[in-house]
């Protein structure tokens, strides 16, 4: 293993085979065939143009405890005609280890052996090995290598309060997956998306709105908005809420920027240090660590095919004498089932006798069919001792960052407190887009196109999943979601497939305790690429 002095020495000779504009490939770059000649633009980068050429880079494995380099292919750098190879490696690289596929303490490859594995020249990688030392992601130790840095707030971002990973789990956390959604490839390549692709979507909805706004007199958009939201859109919701049977008047409706905000809210308002607080297992995994960063203990309650296993959230509840309990009832993330109402009765009943409140995440509302049998907590308790939040980052546009609560009169005027303590008044402009948008008479028929659709990809992404040997959770039968058991560790699957440029989402990541898990969540307008499938069928064969 070389260090930036021994490579640079090298370099150097390489260097006299090519001029400072670029002109002749090294003899190494020769050898490997057609390189392109490496540029020397005062610093602003040092490589070949690559015009979108692929490289393919032998990298250390993320899976590997001992943080050994391997052999195995890894994915393109960042294809840009206007990247040098530098660059691209760079910025490969830096993605890498922010992703946390290259953990801390992982040893980088050698120049030499980067060079010669690509046949480009070591002052190319040298280069890139220094810029990654500048900005603070990789150290250099003199006669043993590269190797990733430790940096400052990395484990800030992890779940706190959770058991220690196992060595096949540490490249895969919250964090992790979250980035990869916004880095990931297309999304015919990530079955592990929490979102419907863009061309399901209506983006026309959401463009017309605009354009409409932006015919009113600017004036309307330059004042704070209204500490609870946008009356209009409140007024619209209660309408809404009143269908689901859900009595409620536009005060008692708090909109946010999103559910995550909603939780956010309520955490602060609720949970100290020490308490408990009860989820799914499994579950929607930010919550976790949004609960967990407020000293709460994260405890899951196990699911079936009709909701939480009441049974063993009762003896959890008189062990630990929880302060909330937070659930989906209708379309469950990631089973995909639906509470019954001989359950939800039930829970209600638990949440009266032990004490506790229920936080009702409806955020899959409007992708549950019409008869779908599902029974909403809030409209048996009509917000006494439930706290509902919805959103319509799923069915109109994540990027349109609207959701609400809806709680009893005196909880709503303090979760408003809080929000102005927090975060002030939410953006009214995207308020406003959502009140055209639900007002205008064509959402409704959209979330109609997107139902049918989805039922049509949940029958072949079952299929397909089924004959790969996947075996089903029981009760799924609509909404964007199949929670599959592939009888493997599907934190080694994912990392895997992060390797390829597939985004898969592992049980682990629903789970409180996030150890490894064989349960796996597709999304099904993601899940029928057959080069996906192919990959998956490989893994599972291993």
């Amino acid at each position: 293993m070389e260090s930036i002095q021994d490579g640079a020495e090298r370099a150097g000779q390489d260097r006299k085979h090519s001029d400072k504009g670029g002109g002749k490939a090294s003899a190494g770059a020769g050898e490997a065939g057609n390189e392109p000649a490496i540029e020397n633009k005062g610093g602003e980068g040092v490589g070949p143009r690559a015009g979108g050429r692929s490289l393919r880079l032998v990298m250390p494995g993320a899976g590997n405890a001992g943080g050994h380099a391997n052999t195995e292919r890894m994915p393109d750098p960042v294809p840009s005609a206007q990247m040098t190879l530098v660059e691209q490696l760079t910025e490969w690289a830096r993605l890498r280890i922010d992703e946390r596929v290259f953990r801390a303490g992982m040893r980088m490859p050698s120049i030499r052996q980067l060079a010669q594995e690509k046949g480009i020249s070591r002052f190319t990688v040298v280069e890139a090995y220094e810029r990654l030392v500048a900005l603070g992601y990789l150290e250099s130790r003199r006669g043993s290598g590269f190797y990733v840095r430790e940096r400052a707030g990395q484990h800030a971002a992890g779940i706190a309060a959770t058991p220690p990973l196992s060595p096949s789990a540490r490249a895969i956390d919250v964090t992790w997956l979250l980035r990869s959604m916004f880095h990931s490839a297309e999304p015919h390549k990530a079955p592990g998306w929490g979102f419907l692709p863009n061309d399901w979507l209506d983006g026309e909805l959401v463009g017309s709105a605009l354009r409409g706004l932006g015919r009113q007199p600017g004036n309307h958009f330059l004042a704070s908005g209204t500490p609870q939201g946008f009356l209009p859109l409140r007024q619209q919701l209660r309408t809404r809420l009143e269908e689901l049977e859900i009595g409620v008047t536009p005060e008692q409706i708090v909109m946010t920027s999103g559910i995550t905000q909603a939780f956010d809210l309520i955490a602060r308002q609720f949970l100290h240090p020490g308490d408990a607080v009860l989820v799914g297992d499994p579950a929607w995994f930010v919550m976790f660590a949004r609960f967990a960063a407020q000293g709460a203990q994260v405890m899951g309650v196990p699911y079936t095919a009709d909701g939480p296993d009441l049974e063993a959230l009762e003896r959890i509840v008189q062990a630990h004498r929880p302060k909330l309990f937070v659930v989906n009832s209708v379309l469950h993330n990631p089973t995909g089932t639906s509470l019954s109402a001989a359950r939800a009765f039930r829970l209600l009943q638990l949440a009266e006798q032990y004490d506790f409140l229920i936080v009702e995440d409806d955020i899959y509302c409007d992708l549950c069919p019409p008869g779908h049998a599902a029974t909403r907590l809030a409209s048996l308790d009509q917000l006494r001792r439930v706290i509902y939040l919805g959103s319509f980052s799923k069915t109109l546009a994540a990027n349109l960052r609207v959701g609400f609560i809806a709680a009893s009169p005196d909880l709503a005027v303090t979760l408003t407190d809080s929000k102005l303590l927090t975060g002030m008044a939410t953006p009214e402009i995207n308020e406003r887009v959502l009140y055209k948008v639900l007002t205008e008479g064509h959402y409704r028929k959209h979330v109609e196109r997107v139902r049918m659709r989805l039922d049509r990809a949940r029958d072949d992404t079952r299929r397909a999943l089924e004959d790969l040997g996947l075996r089903m959770f029981p009760g799924q039968s609509a909404g964007m979601y199949l929670w599959a058991d592939t009888g493997r560790d599907t934190n080694a699957i994912a990392t895997a497939g992060h390797e390829e440029g597939y985004l898969f989402a592992p049980g682990s990541l629903f789970s409180p305790s996030q150890m490894p898990s064989a349960w796996m969540r597709f999304n099904v307008a993601s899940s029928t690429d057959p080069g996906m499938l192919r990959f998956l069928a490989g893994q599972l064969e291993r």
